[in-house]
């Protein structure tokens, strides 16, 4: 089973980055992820009422809820569409798979965890990966800091989403069903952006064509409802830093689909740096080996 939810959320989450640069035009950041995430909800609050499982959050669990909505269904999706503006969709979704490294330093310092080496290690060439994906553009002087900004949302956007990976795992570990944590979540967050929307004087207005209506569905149904449930399944599951180990697969299927849609060009220097990502983060989930027995006669 938990094979099945690693696949399909790689499937799922590595075809969402181009579907999130295609939201990007007439309708301002905020009311599309709005849009998405208000219809997110409300598919699965009938999804729920229909099994008879709709209940009512626990008073004492609000405050994470609150804290998951904005982490996972709000802030951090404002940071990807913003470093979509400037940089390719494929690159976006390469720094989010750093979110691998992120959960592990976050489990740190937030649940006390010990930091193995292989996570520093891990990080180290993650890092340099990202140095070297994204050279061409820095090495660009027209775009230098448009890239570098885009760089920043991307990270950004990533920080906020392994704090939701934390926040949902404390939430199952007190018996809270991530669909129905998600639900309220979504219902916040949806919420939140639409009344800061509305605050900062942000033109109401509906995108019709296709592919943005396209985009929309895909993002709402199989990105949110079904991609985020079996993905915080695996972080209820197997940990938040284990359950991030399907990231890395991300870059692979997001740069690919980039090439296609957004002439994306693979280089040498690319190719190297997706590799040192990848690595890194395999290397991050690597179980420590025991020490050796020694045996004595």
């Amino acid at each position: 089973m938990n094979l099945f939810l690693y696949a399909l959320v790689v499937l799922i989450w590595g075809t969402t980055w181009i579907a999130l640069k295609w939201q990007l035009g007439v309708v301002p950041i905020p009311l599309s992820i709005t849009y998405r995430f208000a219809l997110a909800a409300i598919v699965l609050f009938v999804l729920l009422s229909w099994k008879k499982q709709l209940r009512r959050p626990p008073a004492e669990s609000l405050g994470l809820i609150a804290a998951q909505g904005v982490c996972l269904f709000c802030v951090n999706f404002v940071c990807f569409l913003n470093a979509s503006l400037t940089i390719p969709s494929g690159l976006v979704a390469v720094v989010f798979s750093t979110s691998t490294l992120w959960n592990a330093l976050l489990a740190r310092v937030i649940l006390h965890r010990e930091i193995a080496p292989q996570v520093i290690g891990g990080g180290a060439l993650g890092l340099a990966g990202l140095l070297l994906l994204f050279w061409p553009e820095i090495t660009g002087h027209a775009q230098d800091a448009a890239t570098l900004q885009g760089l920043a949302w991307a990270l950004g956007g990533t920080l906020c989403f392994s704090s939701g990976n934390l926040l949902s795992s404390a939430l199952q570990a007190r018996g809270l069903m991530p669909a129905q944590t998600n639900a309220w979540g979504m219902a916040l967050g949806a919420v939140l952006l639409l009344s800061y929307a509305l605050a900062s004087g942000a033109p109401f207005v509906f995108d019709p064509s296709p592919r943005y209506v396209g985009a929309l569905l895909y993002l709402a149904i199989p990105g949110s409802v079904i991609g985020f449930t079996a993905y915080l399944t695996l972080v209820g599951r197997l940990g938040p830093e284990r359950a991030a180990y399907c990231t890395v697969l991300f870059p692979i299927v997001a740069l690919n689909v980039s090439a296609v849609f957004e002439d994306y060009h693979w280089s040498v220097s690319a190719f190297a740096g997706l590799t040192l990502v990848m690595l890194g983060n395999v290397l991050v989930f690597q179980r420590r080996m025991p020490a050796q027995v020694r045996c004595t006669t």
